[in-house]
């Protein structure tokens, strides 16, 4: 069973935000100040986007028949997964991912590990350090088959740039490189940058389960809605494994 079939659970619970929407919620109400800075970050050109087809090779997220999520409302949102965080898969705990570096936006940082609140909702990166990332552990680790997730913050609440500010200005054939707790590296390949409204989210696009290691980087995106205090879009990279090599 993948990580995403936990996530999505029975369609019978309640709806809760997904990843790139609760990320865009943690910071609702708070990103006002400085936002004459905030709302110019680099948005990706569509020349940067994937292809509708033949890069993702997604599988059927629901595990064969399942229920699949739809955007409700206003935001794109998922059935509430696990309270406690569940492995990917056995032994998935074994290596962890430990830092990453993004050259081509000036990213290096150590990464957080998340998992999911109290009320269900996945934990995202907290506000008091916009510059952490954060790895989503209820995700394949990355390297390991299927889309590991990581989340950072685009601004803080005084205007301050997050570690993935500027992610829209990523280009297909920039590198993305995760260390690991077993001292490899897990080097990526951008394939593609796209930006999503809010109320179009691709859940299964972003999530769903894939064919090979691939590495899904998300964060807020497009015009900041003074009147919500909310951005309305969320941008998301997506990355497959090129190789590894020691650290």
């Amino acid at each position: 069973m993948s990580w995403l079939t936990r996530l999505l659970g029975s369609g019978r619970r309640r709806l809760l935000a997904s990843a790139a929407t609760v990320l865009l919620l943690a910071a609702g109400g708070t990103v006002a100040l400085g936002i004459s800075s905030q709302h110019h970050a680099p948005q990706p050109p569509a020349s940067a986007g994937i292809p509708a087809t033949g890069l993702l090779n997604p599988t059927t997220a629901s595990g064969g028949g399942g229920n699949t999520p739809s955007p409700t409302g206003s935001t794109a949102s998922v059935p509430a997964g696990p309270t406690a965080p569940t492995p990917a898969a056995p032994n998935a705990s074994a290596v962890t991912p430990t830092s990453i570096s993004i050259p081509a936006i000036g990213v290096r940082h150590a990464l957080l590990s998340l998992g999911q609140n109290k009320d269900g909702t996945l934990e995202v990166p907290p506000m008091s350090d916009v510059s952490a990332p954060g790895w989503y552990r209820n995700s394949p680790a990355p390297g390991q088959v299927g889309p590991a997730v990581i989340l950072g913050h685009i601004d803080g609440t005084t205007g301050a740039k997050g570690v993935f500010y500027a992610l829209g200005a990523l280009r297909p054939g920039d590198t993305v490189s995760v260390t690991r707790s077993d001292n490899t590296v897990a080097v990526f390949r951008i394939d593609g940058v796209n930006t999503y409204p809010k109320d179009a989210f691709p859940t299964l696009t972003v999530y769903g389960n894939t064919t090979n290691p691939q590495l899904r980087l998300i964060t807020c995106g497009g015009r900041f809605d003074h009147a919500t205090q909310h951005y309305l879009d969320n941008t998301v990279a997506y990355a497959t494994l090129n190789g590894t090599h020691p650290a």
